[in-house]
């Protein structure tokens, strides 16, 4: 929830410390490439799940003193790899028959973004991108959409089941 919610790197995710979060002014202070500093807001629903986790969970699994807001089994920093374990064991669960992966939901957090309205320099920024042009990717999808939007409801669009008489 916390990564679909922020579009956060897995890398950026599996470092985070629990002073990088913030929840009573919902955002989450971010360390990128770089070594480059940005502020990505929380969302409500991984802000109430966030607060649930601190409070009731992360105690009960910490195995030795650690400031990492997640870790493995053994009280280590998550690696990619075991991040993305558990994600495919979270999917496993659902009906969700498509492959996902971490990047599928930082793709999916930004394609929902534009096609809600956000303009693209914003999402740059939630992103933590140098470069618009990285962004710009994600504009196919939305471009896409439009098409079949214009498809779907223009009047002069022949579509399947119409026959011209």
């Amino acid at each position: 929830e916390l990564m679909y919610a922020t579009g956060l790197r897995v890398s950026e995710l599996i470092n985070l410390n629990v002073s990088s979060i913030n929840l009573y002014m919902g955002y989450i202070k971010v360390i990128g490439k770089g070594d480059k500093e940005r502020i990505v807001p929380i969302g409500e629903i991984a802000k109430i799940i966030l607060e649930i986790y601190l409070n009731q969970y992360r105690d009960k699994f910490i195995k030795k003193e650690s400031s990492l807001l997640f870790f493995n089994n053994h009280g280590n920093k998550l690696s990619r790899e075991e991040f993305y374990i558990i994600l495919k064991q979270v999917i496993n669960k659902t009906s969700i028959n498509k492959k996902i992966s971490p990047h599928t939901i930082r793709h999916s957090f930004a394609t929902h973004l534009l096609e809600n309205g956000a303009d693209l320099r914003s999402i740059q920024e939630l992103l933590g991108h140098s470069d618009i042009s990285t962004t710009t990717i994600y504009t196919h999808i939305s471009n896409q959409k439009i098409k079949n939007e214009y498809q779907q409801f223009h009047p002069r669009m022949k579509k399947k089941d119409d026959s011209i008489e």
